[in-house]
C-alpha cells in the first residue's frame, strides 16, 4: 500500500512538473526555437527592439493601421521581419511587445483587449505630461504599473524596455566593454517573467527581474530607476534588488 500511495505521488510531481514545463512557450525553454513575436507600433522602440529580435531569428511583425507603410522598414530589418494590422500581429505573436504612445492605451484596451487577455504582453509604454493628457494624470496619481494593469486587464504584463531612450538601446545591443546592458523587467506571472527574460538576453541585453508589477515604477519614467546604462549587478545594487 505504501509503494501504491508513493507511486501516486511520483506520478503526480510528474505531472505537475510537465504541467509547468509546458506553461512555458517552447522557445523560452532549452531549446533554441524561434518566437513569434506581434509588435504594436512601429515607431522607435517597436522598430528598434522588433529589429533586434528579428537579427536573433525571431519571427517578427510589426504593426501598423496602414501596414503597407511600414514595407521599407521591414525590408530593413530582414527576412524575419513582416508587417501587418495591430490586429493581425496580436494574432501571430506568442509574445506581444506594445510601444505606442501612452495616450493611445485606453483606445487600444477598447480596441484589442479582448484579443491580448491571456497573452504574454511587454509592456514599453511611458507617459508624460506633454503628450497624453488625462492617462498622464491617471499615472501620476496611481503609478503606470497599476495603470497598465487598467487597461490591459487579463494580459500576462511584464512592464519592459521602457527604463530608457531607443537610442541607449541600439547603442548597447551589441557585446560591450564591462558587459552587456541590463534591463529592468517587472510582473506577476512566473513563467512571462522567464519568456521576457530570454528575450531580453537575445536582443543583446541582461535582464534583471525586479519584482511584481508594482515595482516596475521603481524604474518608470521619471524615478531614479530611469535612464540608468549599468550593468546587471550594478543595476541590482542600484535597484536593490537580491541576485
Amino acid at each position: 500500500m505504501h509503494s501504491e500511495t508513493m507511486s501516486r505521488r511520483a506520478i503526480l510531481a510528474l505531472a505537475a512538473s510537465a504541467a509547468l514545463v509546458s506553461a512555458v512557450p517552447a522557445w523560452a525553454q532549452t531549446a533554441p526555437q524561434p518566437a513569434r513575436i506581434g509588435v504594436i507600433g512601429a515607431g522607435n522602440i517597436g522598430s528598434t527592439i522588433g529589429g533586434l529580435w528579428a537579427k536573433a531569428g525571431h519571427e517578427v511583425m510589426l504593426s501598423s493601421r496602414h501596414p503597407e507603410t511600414l514595407k521599407g522598414l521591414v525590408e530593413g530589418l530582414g527576412p524575419k521581419a513582416r508587417a501587418g494590422t495591430p490586429a493581425e500581429a496580436i494574432a501571430f505573436g506568442d509574445v506581444i511587445l506594445i510601444a505606442v504612445p501612452y495616450k493611445a492605451y485606453p483606445q487600444l484596451a477598447q480596441d484589442y483587449g479582448a484579443a491580448l487577455k491571456g497573452k504574454i504582453v511587454i509592456d514599453a509604454g511611458n507617459a508624460t505630461q506633454a503628450r497624453d493628457g488625462e492617462v498622464y494624470g491617471e499615472v501620476q496619481a496611481s503609478g503606470i504599473a497599476a495603470v497598465s494593469a487598467k487597461y490591459l486587464a487579463g494580459a500576462r504584463i511584464v512592464r519592459g524596455f521602457n527604463a530608457a531612450n531607443y537610442k541607449l538601446f541600439a547603442k548597447n545591443a551589441a557585446q560591450r566593454e564591462g558587459g552587456r546592458m541590463a534591463i529592468p523587467i517587472a510582473g506577476d506571472d512566473p513563467r512571462a517573467l522567464a519568456a521576457v527574460s530570454k528575450l531580453v538576453s537575445d536582443a543583446g541585453f541582461d535582464p534583471v527581474v525586479v519584482g511584481p508589477l508594482a515595482k516596475a515604477d521603481s524604474f518608470a519614467m521619471g524615478s531614479p530607476g530611469f535612464g540608468l546604462d549599468l550593468t546587471a549587478p550594478e543595476l541590482a545594487t542600484r535597484l536593490g534588488v537580491a541576485r
